[in-house]
Parts: C-alpha cells; sequence; structure tokens
C-alpha cells in the first residue's frame, strides 16, 4: 500500500515538473519575440528619425548601396553618411559654407555660457546686453574687483590674462561667471584682434575695452550706457579726471556738463576744430563701441601693432558723418586714470634700457608705422578709384 502511494506522488510531481517546465519554455520565447520585433521596430523608428537629416530622401537611396540589407531593407546608420546628396550652391552663404543649405549656416555666435545639460533654450535665464572687457594681472584684482562691481549683470565679463594667472581670480564671486583668456604679455588690441571679431560679439549692442588701471569711484555703469544711448554715441569713453596732465584736453571731464564733443586744444594742434584731436576722438584706454562702429574699428586693427597707438586719431573713419556728433566724452560718469605700468613692466629690453622704455619705444614706432600705412591704403585706394574712373 505504502509503496502505491510512493509511486502516485512521483508521477504527479513528474507531470508538475513537465508542465512548469513547459510555462518557463513559452514565456521565453515569447520574451524573445518582443525583444526581437522591440529592436526592429526601434531600428525602423530610429531611421525615420535621422533620414530628414539627409538631403535624399531613404526611397531615393538605391539598393545598390552596401549598407542596405538584402534580408530586410533596413538601412545601417553607421554608412548613411555615404548617400549622394544633392549638390548645393548657395552663394549668399558667408565664403566656405556655399555647399551648405542656408537654414543650417550659423554665420554669428556670443561669448553666452551654456550648461551641459537641460534644454538648451532655457540655458540663459537673462541675456546681457553689452560686454565688458579687461586685460588684467592678478596684482590688479583688487582694482578690477571694485571696477566690475559698478556694472549690472546687463553687461558680460570678459578678462584678458596678460600673465597667465586665471584660476585665483576666482575668490571673486562674479569670477565665476566671467570669461576668462590667457596669453602672458600680450595687449588688449591683440586680444581684441583675435578674441572679439565682430561676429562673435555681435549679440551685444557696446562693446567697452578697458584698461585695469582705473579709478571708478564717480562711476556708473548704467548710467554710463543711458548717456551714451540718450546722445546717440557709436563710440564713446567717460570723462578722465584732469589730475596728472597726461590726457588730452578732448578727454578731460568737465564739471559744468553732461557730455561734451568738441574742445579747444592747444594753438597749432588742430587744422580744423571738428577733426582729432579736438573732435570726434575718444583716447584707447576705456572706448566703448557700439556694435557697428565696432564693425569698422575691428577690421582697421592690423595684427603686428599690438599697441593700438594712433587707433584714436582713425576712429572717426568708424560712424556715420559728420564724425563729431557721434563720438563724444561723458562727463557726468567719470574715471580716474591712475596710471600703473604693469604692463608696462613686463617689457624685455634688448639694449640693456629700462624695459618700459623698450615699450613705450614700441608704442611710438607703431604709431609711426600705422599712420604710414593709412595714408598708404588712403592713397592706394584714391588711385584705384581714379582708373576705375570714380575718383
Amino acid at each position: 500500500m505504502g509503496i502505491m502511494q510512493r509511486s502516485t506522488l512521483k508521477r504527479s510531481n513528474d507531470s508538475t515538473r513537465i508542465v512548469i517546465t513547459a510555462l518557463m519554455g513559452i514565456a521565453f520565447g515569447v520574451c524573445i519575440g518582443i525583444s526581437i520585433s522591440s529592436a526592429h521596430l526601434s531600428k525602423i523608428s530610429l531611421l525615420s528619425g535621422v533620414k530628414n537629416s539627409f538631403d535624399v530622401p531613404m526611397s531615393e537611396i538605391g539598393r545598390s548601396h552596401p549598407f542596405i540589407e538584402s534580408s530586410s531593407g533596413t538601412k545601417h546608420i553607421e554608412a548613411l553618411g555615404s548617400a549622394s546628396l544633392s549638390k548645393i550652391n548657395a552663394s549668399s552663404n558667408p565664403r566656405g559654407a556655399e555647399s551648405l543649405p542656408p537654414g543650417i549656416v550659423v554665420s554669428e555666435s556670443d561669448l553666452y555660457l551654456r550648461r551641459l545639460w537641460g534644454d538648451p533654450s532655457e540655458d540663459i535665464k537673462k541675456k546681457p546686453k553689452y560686454l565688458l572687457t579687461f586685460t588684467v594681472g592678478y596684482d590688479q584684482r583688487h582694482n578690477i574687483d571694485a571696477a566690475v562691481k559698478k556694472f549690472s549683470d546687463d553687461f558680460a565679463i570678459l578678462l584678458f590674462h596678460y600673465d597667465g594667472r586665471t584660476s585665483e581670480w576666482d575668490q571673486f564671486e562674479w569670477s565665476k561667471n566671467a570669461i576668462h583668456v590667457s596669453a602672458r604679455k600680450q595687449t588688449k588690441w591683440w586680444y581684441a584682434k583675435r578674441f572679439l571679431h565682430p561676429d562673435i560679439v555681435s549679440a551685444y549692442e557696446y562693446i567697452l575695452i578697458w584698461d585695469e588701471d582705473l579709478g571708478v569711484e564717480h562711476f556708473n555703469g548704467d548710467k554710463y550706457m543711458d548717456l551714451v544711448i540718450k546722445h546717440g554715441l557709436e563710440i564713446s569713453q567717460p570723462g578722465i579726471e584732469p589730475n596728472n596732465g597726461l590726457t588730452w584736453e578732448m578727454t578731460k571731464r568737465r564739471g559744468d556738463s553732461e557730455v561734451h564733443t568738441v574742445t579747444n586744444e592747444k594753438p597749432g594742434w588742430c587744422s580744423d576744430p571738428h577733426l582729432p584731436p579736438c573732435a570726434a576722438f575718444v583716447e584707447i584706454m576705456a572706448p566703448a563701441f557700439s556694435r557697428e562702429a565696432w564693425r569698422c574699428v575691428w577690421h582697421m586693427l592690423q595684427n603686428d601693432l599690438v599697441h593700438g597707438w594712433g587707433l584714436d586719431f582713425a576712429l572717426r573713419r568708424c560712424v556715420a558723418q559728420p564724425a563729431h556728433e557721434r563720438i563724444g566724452v561723458i562727463d557726468s560718469q567719470w574715471i580716474i586714470h591712475q596710471v600703473i605700468p604693469s604692463l608696462g613692466n613686463q617689457g624685455q629690453s634688448d639694449d640693456g634700457t629700462d624695459p618700459r622704455e623698450a615699450v613705450r619705444k614700441r608704442c611710438r614706432t607703431e604709431w609711426a608705422e600705422f599712420q604710414a600705412r593709412l595714408s598708404n591704403a588712403d592713397k592706394e585706394h584714391l588711385n584705384e578709384l581714379k582708373q576705375n574712373g570714380k575718383g
């Protein structure tokens, strides 16, 4: 009796195992089938999503291409780049981009800092209207800190470091949101020519290119820009406190005016009262340019003439005439030139003289060279006009 019960129980267990095994096999088969179908659908979905990135519709790509599977007709995405594209020659595109469809061309940029995550359209909470640049050494950090605090978040801050020290500036909270560019022993005009191309800074209404040794106790960035816009100035600078006799008469602050655009210089210095240095003139220590004026000024900067001497006399070429109505000095927002020869101290003399004197000598040489180049360019252009019957 006991033997029969054990035999019956054994057959029952065997049947249960068979049923369980069968169910597991069916479940496994279903999972495999779903996975294959899902992968196939994903592949088709992915291809349909990327096909619009190519100029040739998928249906027009011949089956003779090696990236088409003969069995399924699906296309390997890694080979899509070899597809034959329709020929494009958009002459209106920037030079070098004629083979691209115009809708994909982005010819201008900006200096907005962006996140590495999230929706790109949500990266920037507020777009600054102006760009403020300083060419700095770490020794002048407290002076720059005081200056930056005179500007609101309407100004993007860009520091050009001529001493190679950048990370130390993070002691200032604002520095963590600033842009830092470093190249040793270079001037602000060297930086400007290479990093402030008009197409890079076109997002900003005005570009301010300041020295590092400027006292700002009597200056406010927002009020300054309000006056620049109010008076329609394309190129401007704050008035300079006349405390050391080193400034031109035109750029000295006047205590009885808001803005001035003309002045009286020393006898014989001005051939015309509306020409530099009596008018249409600002110095190069703290200029502010509209984006339109800067586009012109940038092209006038010479790659090898890095100090910018002589540039101030030629700025009037970059605004609509009469230039003296569009270039001026803001008297009610004024600065102090502290005359700290910080970058000058980084010079090197080839003949044993004071390194600072070697830098000043280079400045004077560049001024003469710039004047010569500009004069020659004027003559060449006038000759071309005469030859073409337009002179």
